[in-house]
């Protein structure tokens, strides 16, 4: 398919720029952070009121830096055409705009975003910013899923918080209501093409008389194929699947959502056969119908529902100034405002040395890398067959910074790991270790013991990666060593870490990660390459200060 551009590495940051030059002069700008990181932020902000940052991949235009504005985001970050930013651009928003009263994050229940915009957080509570954090799973697309994707229902979500702010309510109330909306919204899309990439072949999947219900809005495969029908059929499927989903009673606010490439005029017609139905008995309020949360485009819809109460009908009808909502303006060259400077409040710990922590780190280093081969071979079996060099690179990139590790400082050694874990690892693994010890870190600082230090560092790491024991991934291996070292020592977490591995051999469905996408015949017996991994760390752990 033909698309308008000019050089593909440059479509995000020349349409942000576009944006900026067609809104009310003053109202938007940029940090000069591009092309790396890409923040468009309110230039009228004076931070003192809670602010709401969103974001994620492009691609969702004008989500979201289309909804930045009086009224709704303070902030919005942005990655590649489908692609989160990254914990850098996250954390360097977070900064840009967030004073004394805090801030909120609205992220799509998407891993990477999660990840990300997790670490983000935890950084930046570490600087001692007052953050928290809403994880939007509107798609009942999938009902029987763990992790239901975010789609166009986290507009509710950034109507609702973003008026709360902007009424000077503080951040504890600007986030409970946050999350309470965010668990009364479902949402459903549809779908007649997969979207076209701008610079990539486009392959269409469906055939000339098919669509697809229950796709995200990445181009994901919908959860069933459909025959093309008449629009009132189609409707009617639809709200019957988010009838069921919704709670028996109650008013509703409706979106309808245009994915990208659907013309108005049939939007039009969607629209009045959504609401000429018996299922408009239940909605309250119409938003839409128009492209908000797009998918580039494609040939598809979307509606979203969210429980209405008397506080959420004010925001929802409160008058917002993003540029969503476009007036006619005048063009104005682009406002650039600095990245802020990162307050020098630490300085980087000193090397110091622990005879003892030293050995640890060598013995879990050199058993790490010893597996690079028999991990890969069993991801192979589960995953991509990278988890061996994956882990194998981890263990080195700490071995190269040996010298200059502050072992003396349990803390501050937790940190380090954490950040070069989060750049040196890659994927997603990565950045889920470096949470853990990011957060492990922060405990320890905090005064908390070793083993509470790393009990911490797991609640973070499965709140943003999403995974709990028997879900068939590390944490199978790493819980249960966690909690009982934090009782009876090394030895009993390494016994307790090898159970848990061997345990993952029978669980022949993956709930997290990437075996989730694997077939149960081809995962049974095979042990999880992450949970293998974490036993061995704590054999070798166990070895230097509890020989047998």
């Amino acid at each position: 398919m033909k698309h308008f551009f000019n050089r593909r590495e440059n479509i995000v940051t020349e349409a942000l720029d576009g944006l900026l030059r067609t809104s009310v002069s003053g109202t938007l700008a940029r940090l000069d952070s591009y092309p790396d990181i890409k923040v468009i932020v309110r230039a009228d902000w004076d931070k003192s009121r809670v602010a709401v940052i969103s974001g994620g991949g492009a691609g969702h235009e004008p989500s979201h830096a289309g909804f930045v504005g009086r009224g709704m985001l303070t902030a919005a970050v942005s990655g590649e055409i489908f692609a989160s930013p990254s914990v850098d651009a996250v954390l360097t928003a977070i900064r840009a705009v967030t004073g004394k009263p805090g801030c909120l994050l609205v992220v799509k229940n998407y891993t990477g975003d999660r990840l990300n915009f997790g670490l983000a957080a935890e950084k930046a509570r570490a600087e001692g910013f007052d953050v928290e954090m809403v994880i939007v799973a509107d798609d009942i697309a999938l009902p029987d899923i763990n992790q239901p994707r975010g789609v166009a229902g986290t507009l509710f979500v950034h109507k609702i918080a973003g008026h709360l702010a902007e009424s000077g309510e503080s951040l504890a109330s600007v986030a409970a209501a946050a999350k309470a909306v965010a668990a009364d919204i479902v949402s459903l899309g549809v779908s007649y093409s997969s979207c076209s990439i701008p610079g990539q072949p486009y392959q269409d999947r469906l055939g000339e008389n098919q669509g697809e219900l229950g796709l995200g809005i990445h181009g994901e495969p919908g959860v069933e194929k459909i025959t093309v029908q008449a629009a009132d059929s189609l409707v009617s499927i639809m709200t019957e699947r988010l009838c069921a989903a919704m709670k028996p009673d109650g008013r509703y606010a409706l979106l309808i959502n245009n994915l990208g490439a659907v013309p108005p005029v049939e939007m039009s017609l969607i629209a009045n056969a959504v609401l000429a139905s018996p299922f408009a008995a239940r909605v309250a309020l119409t938003i839409g119908p128009g492209p908000m949360m797009t998918a580039l485009n494609m040939n598809g819809f979307s509606l979203s529902l969210v429980r209405l109460d008397a506080e959420r009908e004010k925001a929802l009808l409160s008058v917002v100034a993003p540029h969503a909502w476009l007036p006619a303006v005048v063009p104005h060259a682009v406002a650039i405002l600095p990245v802020p400077n990162v307050p020098v409040t630490t300085t980087a710990a000193a090397a110091s040395r622990d005879a003892g922590a030293e050995r640890v780190l060598a013995a879990i280093c050199e058993r790490l890398i010893a597996l690079e081969p028999e991990l890969n071979r069993l991801d192979a079996k589960a995953g991509d067959g990278d988890t061996g060099s994956t882990v194998a690179t981890g263990a080195r990139s700490i071995q190269a910074l040996t010298s200059n590790l502050p072992f003396a400082d349990r803390a501050a050694l937790f940190s380090v790991i954490g950040d070069t874990l989060a750049t040196a690892m890659g994927g997603s693994s990565g950045v889920l270790l470096s949470i853990f010890f990011t957060a492990a870190g922060k405990a320890s600082g905090d005064g908390a013991s070793l083993a509470a230090s790393l009990l911490a560092g797991l609640d973070r790491m499965t709140f943003y990666g999403g995974a709990h024991p028997g879900d068939r991934t590390m944490v199978d291996a790493l819980s249960p060593a966690l909690h009982a070292m934090s009782i009876t020592g090394v030895r009993a977490a390494a016994d307790e870490a090898r159970k848990g591995a061997e345990a993952t051999r029978a669980m022949r469905k993956a709930k997290a990660g990437r075996s989730a996408y694997i077939g149960e015949s081809d995962l049974d017996g095979v042990m999880d390459p992450g949970a293998h991994a974490v036993a061995e760390a704590f054999a070798a752990v166990a070895g230097v200060l509890e020989p047998a």
